[in-house]
């Protein structure tokens, strides 16, 4: 793909016009740190996003308010796209990546609130937390579960397929939604993440006519995906066991009349460690109503 590709590593920035803005984005071109680069698929990512918001389900009047995470954000493109949305993003990487990250986002962020300052208040917000695979910690320090999770060229050796797809589930509820663009590399790597995906997830290819007609590549796809069955959440745990998973600030935003059934809110796995039996409670606690527990 070299030969046409959307964006040149060798180079320091990227300006990508997208909803009407001008992104300037940073990149290091003498960093061995994959997160350091604005890879191709972000590009075509926010692209997509732009050509497919004027109405649907990516229109801003359905997106404000949305809670996103990105994970392996590197320069910071596609929380941006989703930011600029109207969604409340948070952008995730290891912590070698967090300065560029931060700065790309801050400074975009500055620029267009500055220059845009009518049309800046139908942004959302987007922040910075260092998140590791497979880290219990910083995955519930996040908060989740999430709306949206986010990710673009996030995978290119199949070590990295088994702490992502965890994650992925970690950070989910039955109704999030996640899309994943991905750039084919390495056949091999890319069939086992796609059987990988397929035994947790509903995957859909986005089609190429969905893209917007630059910002494009045979070699670029986009994923669509949401939970498989509610597949991580089909354990069902004893009445007398349920009343531990809320915490007391659940109980009160809840109210004392509400009632929760956890049933479908647990991993299949026969036991279940502190933190997961603390973010499922939360989980029930946002999504659950009026609903009798037996």
């Amino acid at each position: 793909m070299d030969h046409c590709r959307l964006n040149s590593p060798s180079t320091s920035a990227i300006s990508i016009e997208a909803f009407g803005h001008k992104l300037n984005i940073s990149q290091d071109p003498n960093s061995k740190h994959h997160g350091t680069t604005v890879w191709d698929a972000s590009m075509v990512f926010v692209k997509y996003l732009e050509k497919n918001c004027r109405k649907g389900k990516f229109s801003p009047t359905k997106m404000k308010g949305k809670r996103v995470i990105e994970l392996g954000a590197g320069c910071g493109l596609a929380g941006l796209g989703m930011c600029m949305l109207g969604c409340d993003v948070i952008s995730t990487d290891q912590s070698e990546v967090l300065p560029l990250l931060a700065r790309n986002i801050e400074r975009n962020i500055s620029y267009i609130s500055q220059t845009n300052s009518d049309h800046s208040g139908s942004f959302g917000s987007i922040k910075v937390a260092e998140l590791d695979w497979g880290n219990k910690s910083q995955i519930e320090a996040v908060g989740p579960p999430f709306d949206y999770i986010i990710g673009t060229d996030v995978v290119y050796s199949e070590h990295l397929l088994e702490p992502l797809i965890q994650t992925i589930l970690a950070l989910s509820g039955p109704r999030t939604n996640i899309i994943i663009g991905y750039e084919i590399r390495s056949t091999v790597v890319h069939e086992q993440m796609i059987q990988m995906l397929k035994n947790y997830f509903n995957l859909k290819t986005i089609p190429k006519s969905k893209m917007d007609n630059k910002y494009q590549h045979t070699s670029i796809d986009l994923y669509s995906m949401d939970l498989k069955n509610n597949s991580k959440f089909e354990k069902e745990i004893k009445p007398e066991e349920s009343s531990d998973l809320l915490s007391d600030e659940d109980r009160e935003s809840l109210g004392t009349d509400t009632e929760i059934e956890i049933k479908d809110f647990v991993p299949k796995s026969g036991t279940i460690d502190e933190w997961e039996i603390r973010r499922c409670g939360a989980m029930a606690a946002r999504l659950l109503k009026d609903v009798k527990l037996k």
